[in-house]
């Protein structure tokens, strides 16, 4: 367990050396916002936007993430429209229209705004073992201190 604080200590050190240096470390904290596309749909004049490109159903979350793994969803997931080919545009509809663009396309609301396990639960399962092992490692085993006795007696 010391080994596994001690690189856990190299690797912390390394990261902040390297950012220092200038070499930039991509490192997420903090809430964010998350787009992931959950239906696609038709390629028709309904869903065509402005611009000439076709938008699919997305659910919008905010998250709390460390370095990319989601510790905690802050807010309820909503469905968007989304650009199929760009990340970060967006458009909120009214409860009408998407009512009206579920019923057509048969999909169910419940289904699309579903958050996976790892986006759920990850990163607190990860943080819990994590805590765990260091919690763990601190706890003296009694194979050592049945050894040191020993080696004081001999002594």
């Amino acid at each position: 367990m010391k080994k596994f604080i001690l690189l856990l200590s190299v690797l912390c050190l390394s990261v902040t050396a390297l950012s220092a240096r200038g070499i930039p470390i991509p490192v997420q904290f903090g809430e964010q916002e998350k787009l992931e596309i959950v239906q696609e749909l038709p390629d028709t004049d309904d869903f065509l936007a402005d611009d000439g490109q076709y938008v699919d159903l997305a659910c919008l979350h905010k998250r709390i993430s460390i370095m990319w793994i989601p510790v905690w969803v802050t807010g309820e997931p909503k469905l968007v429209l989304m650009k199929k080919n760009v990340a970060d545009t967006y458009w909120e509809v009214d409860d009408e229209t998407l009512e009206q663009i579920l019923k057509e396309q048969n999909l169910d609301k419940d289904d699309l705004l579903s958050l996976g396990f790892f986006t759920r639960y990850g990163g607190k399962i990860l943080i819990a073992l994590i805590v765990g092992f260091l919690i763990w490692g601190m706890i003296p085993s009694k194979d050592e201190d049945e050894e040191q006795e020993v080696e004081a007696k001999e002594l």
